[in-house]
């Protein structure tokens, strides 16, 4: 249980970055979560929203309290009651810490902008903080719970994601693109305060930290206001992007369908 928790550090090494184990123990929990969001978004598809929603709202809970607990954990592990300020959940991973409660709790444009906002990041989150997490897994060992706890927080954001997806509730409306924006923006804005303020190096902010960011952290010279920039700039391209292939499918689907009532 101590090897577990890491408490007086790891004995074990890590087993690394792309290791057969890493690889299976995200593929694992990725591929149940998968299913979990693929069966219950069938199962929900169509039904009134309260029902509809249920399963984001628990989802929200999950995410949020496990952050919580290990927040406080490091707080005890480190042996430090300050620690917290250094586990603040402001990286790029923590979008969904956010955005997942937001779409299972507020309502109105704002709850139709997060359920698009979590069907965007939701995926990108579970992929690139499990198959793509250099530095957790050449740190730390698989079976530790900095990479267990980091895995399944990634892996609710996926399912979530899915779910969404699955369940027809992304609405995609061109009137609150805008807001998705802002709530990316937003997110930004207190994670570069907060880098000022304590200071700590918040990844996606303030370096590459091994990431393809690195690419554009060299571009720009590491510069603290340049960088920050290209990367907000990044995530609406991404946003836009996303936007534009939905609209796309959406389109060809739409007409096979009025091509086939003509029939």
């Amino acid at each position: 249980m101590r090897e577990f928790f890491g408490i007086g550090g790891y004995q074990r090494a890590p087993e690394g970055f792309l290791s057969w184990q890493h690889l299976l123990f995200v593929t694992l929990l990725l591929a149940s979560t998968a299913v979990l969001a693929v069966v219950l978004g069938k199962k929900n598809r169509g039904r009134d929203m309260k029902t509809a929603v249920f399963p984001l709202a628990v989802a929200g809970i999950l995410i949020d309290v496990l952050e919580l607990c290990m927040i406080v954990f490091r707080c005890f592990r480190e042996g430090d009651p300050w620690n917290w300020l250094y586990s603040l959940p402001l990286f790029m991973c923590s979008i969904p810490l956010f955005a997942i409660p937001m779409a299972a709790f507020t309502r109105g444009r704002l709850k139709e902008a997060s359920l698009d906002f979590v069907s965007i990041f939701g995926m990108l989150a579970a992929v690139m903080g499990t198959y793509g997490a250099g530095n957790n897994y050449g740190t730390y060992p698989v079976l530790g719970i900095d990479n267990v706890h980091s895995g399944i927080t990634h892996a609710i954001a996926g399912f979530a994601s899915l779910y969404i997806l699955v369940a027809g509730l992304a609405s995609m409306k061109r009137r609150n693109i805008w807001i998705s924006f802002s709530i990316i923006t937003a997110f930004c804005a207190v994670a570069y305060a907060a880098d000022i303020l304590i200071p700590y190096n918040y990844m996606f902010l303030m370096r590459g930290d091994g990431t393809p960011y690195d690419i554009f952290y060299g571009l720009t010279g590491g510069s603290p206001v340049l960088y920050p920039l290209t990367v907000l700039l990044l995530f609406f391209a991404y946003i836009a992007a996303f936007y534009l292939v939905f609209y796309l499918i959406s389109g060809k689907r739409r007409k096979k369908a009025e091509k086939q009532t003509a029939e």
